[in-house]
């Protein structure tokens, strides 16, 4: 069998990391041709030095700068997974132009669409960000109606995914945490932060009323790698819109007491507050908790509770 392309758009974010970590694992077993894409110049080194195998290429997504490098070093790939994004709310509420340049995947799919042979999955990222945020439990076919430019902008994404791609899976994921990357990361991670923040005994404000499922990464990478692995050994084409959270609803009060009672912190440190209260600069969505059924029932996949992968993350967290 010959070996299958896979390239990592954003491999060096975190969610890239984790996911060329997994794929280079399996790499004996699965003979797999594996590259990524990266911003800044040069990679980290780290990085580079942990997954050896790995090609990089620096392209910048919203020109499309460096894609041809790809296509003469790599060729066409069999599969995409487009992780990179402008994803900090607030950042794309004071730059809406980069937003959409950056979070639009219009130069990827330009490249994409200048292949002759086989379709390539295009698996992209998306958000639960897309919801409006009145009610609990969102399920994919119910309307988008984003609060902020980052939603607006990923439900311009998702429009042109449809528009112009006929092999995809377009997942909306929740807030991601898990474990550190190999090349640590410079975006605050949620777990850290707050156990970082209880551990010095001073008392913290948490929204009581701001809801969502928070996905462990692993379970993430897991969704990625059967739709990876189901394209490769099947090649069905598939036109696919998944909400990929964990199984819980839980407010940010909610996700604290989990970290306290995991490191056994004194819960009257966490202090509810109102998300009203305070002003972050871009509105927020209230409650985009979501319904996983449907992801569920097609890939098999149950993600883990979230007290669960807390846990998790404290364990490798302490033995890093």
């Amino acid at each position: 069998m010959c070996e299958k392309r896979v390239l990592i758009v954003g491999g060096t974010g975190y969610l890239g990391q984790h996911l060329l970590q997994s794929f280079t694992e399996i790499q004996q077993r699965s003979p797999y041709t594996l590259a990524f894409t990266h911003h800044t110049n040069p990679p980290p080194q780290q990085l580079i030095r942990a997954i050896p195998h790995a090609l990089p290429f620096q392209v910048d997504l919203r020109t499309g700068h460096g894609l041809h490098a790809v296509t003469q070093t790599l060729g066409q790939p069999d599969v995409v997974v487009n992780c990179a994004a402008l994803s900090v709310p607030r950042a794309c509420e004071m730059d809406p132009a980069a937003a959409m340049s950056i979070n639009i995947p219009t130069a990827l799919i330009k490249w994409l669409s200048s292949f002759s042979g086989k379709n390539t999955l295009l698996i992209h990222l998306s958000t639960d960000q897309v919801y409006e945020g009145t009610k609990p439990f969102y399920k994919e076919e119910d309307e988008t109606v984003p609060v902020n430019v980052y939603g607006k902008s990923k439900v311009a994404a998702e429009q042109f995914v449809y528009a112009n791609c006929s092999n995809f899976a377009i997942l909306r994921s929740s807030i991601i945490y898990g474990p550190q990357t190999i090349s640590p990361v410079p975006k605050s991670l949620p777990i850290q932060w707050m156990d970082s923040a209880l551990s010095k005994g001073e008392p913290l404000d948490f929204f009581h009323d701001e809801f969502r499922c928070p996905v462990y990464v692993k379970d993430l990478v897991t969704v990625i790698r059967t739709l990876t692995d189901r394209w490769i050994a099947e090649g069905k084409q598939m036109q696919l819109l998944l909400n990929v959270g964990g199984p819980d609803r839980v407010s940010r009060v909610q996700m604290a007491e989990a970290v306290a009672h995991a490191r056994n912190y004194n819960m009257s440190l966490i202090t509810p507050v109102s998300a009203a209260s305070v002003d972050r600069g871009v509105k927020s969505p209230t409650d985009i908790s979501m319904d996983i059924t449907k992801l569920i029932q097609t890939l098999h996949i149950s993600p883990i509770s979230y007290a669960k992968g807390v846990r998790l993350t404290l364990d490798a967290e302490s033995s890093s």
